[in-house]
């Protein structure tokens, strides 16, 4: 067996349990309960205090049984305190799930993830800028704790690798792990990727992903309202590749995953262009405002990916599957085939960031197996091969950059310390140039 047709299998393998969601998740399952269901309380550890993170731990309480969010941890104080807030609010009046965070489990710094996964709770929610992920992981996996972790799960290819051997760690360990690729959990999609698996629309040949949209927040804090040029960037995380791995991965993994869960496997091999076209000002950091890039899996089909974020243009946040007998909106979860055929899922619908936590916190109750880690980690990879083939304009395949295992990370985490990318004396950070810049 080659090494890509192990890789594909072991993919398989790890979307499965994701691709069923909840209904496989409510099946009678004889085992031993870690936690008697809705009896013993589930603590839960917060590190990363932004949006994703407060509603993500919101939506941890809001799961059936006892859950207390026991403790925080964030860069920065203000930004916890805000948060604590917003999650207090968000589940005020609810008899099962309790906010228990005193001063005392409030943690900042660098270090605040340590002491959070010290702090007594039985699940780490891991939403920081993904550049830490794989950090906060292996370290959450060591201590043998539960984990939600949002996507991308890394940055670089050391990254992926350094996620990937501690996801091995977990399964040893029977740890439950998800991952924050929602549309795994959602019902429309749950229904017609599992009909494009199951062949009707024939052979996937083809299939095109998007992310085209106006673009995100802009940076938050000006220099003057800041001591460092690594705080400078940590508030502004979008705009610089070592904490965001630019909108490719950070955003538009979401639609790129799609396409690797239709498939079952993964790109070998991604072409492709982009660059900065309206987001020129030196406040966006590093990263590119476009990019289009062509994916190619071991059976010879593609992946046609666009994400951009340029105002007052076509925007779309799309999947579409073409087979042999028609095509798939997989957004739309519909299809039409060749012979005038067609579907359209009319079943119920569901909130599918909530259902993600309510499938993990089901399995770690009832001592399910239950783990994303793998098809989390190779769908953040296949996001940063599509960057590397953009930034380079060279083609580049999927086993060569995981085996560079290149980091853009850090070599020192302090408020004092360099970030990986500077500034020149005029404030503008360099900016890769394809033809020019190396793939990894």
């Amino acid at each position: 067996m080659s090494e890509t047709q192990s890789n594909r299998r072991n993919f398989m393998k790890a979307s499965a349990t994701s691709a069923a969601g909840a209904a496989f998740l409510a099946q009678a399952f004889n085992a031993s309960h870690v936690y008697a269901a809705g009896d013993e309380t589930i603590k839960v550890g917060l590190v990363g205090c932004g949006g994703r993170g407060s509603g993500a731990a919101s939506q941890a309480l809001k799961t059936a049984g006892k859950v207390e969010l026991h403790a925080m941890g964030d860069m920065f104080g203000d930004q916890l305190e805000q948060s604590l807030k917003r999650i207090e609010a968000s589940v005020s009046g609810s008899e099962t799930a309790k906010v228990n965070v005193p001063e005392e489990r409030r943690f900042t710094g660098f270090d605040a993830y340590k002491q959070v996964i010290e702090s007594g709770v039985d699940l780490v929610i891991l939403a920081t800028p993904p550049g830490f992920r794989p950090i906060h992981f292996e370290a959450a996996v060591n201590a043998g704790k539960h984990v939600f972790m949002e996507k991308p799960v890394a940055t670089d290819a050391a990254g992926v690798n350094q996620v990937l051997a501690a996801a091995r760690k977990a399964k040893e360990k029977n740890l439950k792990i998800g991952v924050g690729l929602q549309r795994h959990h959602q019902a429309t999609y749950r229904d017609i990727v599992k009909r494009i698996q199951d062949g009707e629309i024939g052979d996937v040949i083809a299939m095109r992903v998007y992310w085209n949209g106006g673009g995100v927040w802009d940076p938050r804090k000006n220099r003057e309202e800041v001591a460092t040029e690594m705080e400078y960037q940590l508030r502004n995380w979008y705009y610089y590749n070592w904490l965001c791995g630019d909108h490719i991965c950070e955003q538009h993994i979401h639609n790129i995953d799609v396409g690797n869960w239709i498939k079952g496997a993964y790109p070998v091999r991604a072409e492709g262009m982009g660059g900065r076209e309206v987001r020129k000002d030196k406040k966006y950091g590093e990263i590119y405002d476009h990019h289009a890039v062509e994916f190619t899996y071991e059976d010879g089909s593609k992946m046609f990916s666009q994400c951009r974020h340029i105002p007052n243009c076509w925007n779309s946040v799309s999947e579409w599957a073409h087979g042999s007998k028609g095509h798939a909106n997989v957004s739309g979860a519909s299809y039409e085939l060749a012979n005038g055929e067609n579907y359209r899922y009319r079943g119920q619908k569901d909130d599918p960031y909530q259902v993600e936590h309510d499938d993990l916190f089901h399995a770690i109750r009832n001592n399910i197996s239950y783990d994303e880690s793998e098809y989390g980690a190779m769908s953040t990879a296949s996001s940063i091969l599509g960057r590397a083939s953009t930034y380079s304009g060279k083609p580049v395949t999927m086993k060569d950059m995981l085996a560079s295992n290149f980091s853009i990370m850090p070599k020192e985490y302090s408020m004092t310390a360099n970030p990986p990318v500077l500034p020149n004396a005029d404030g503008v950070y360099p900016v890769a140039v394809p033809g020019v810049h190396k793939p990894y």
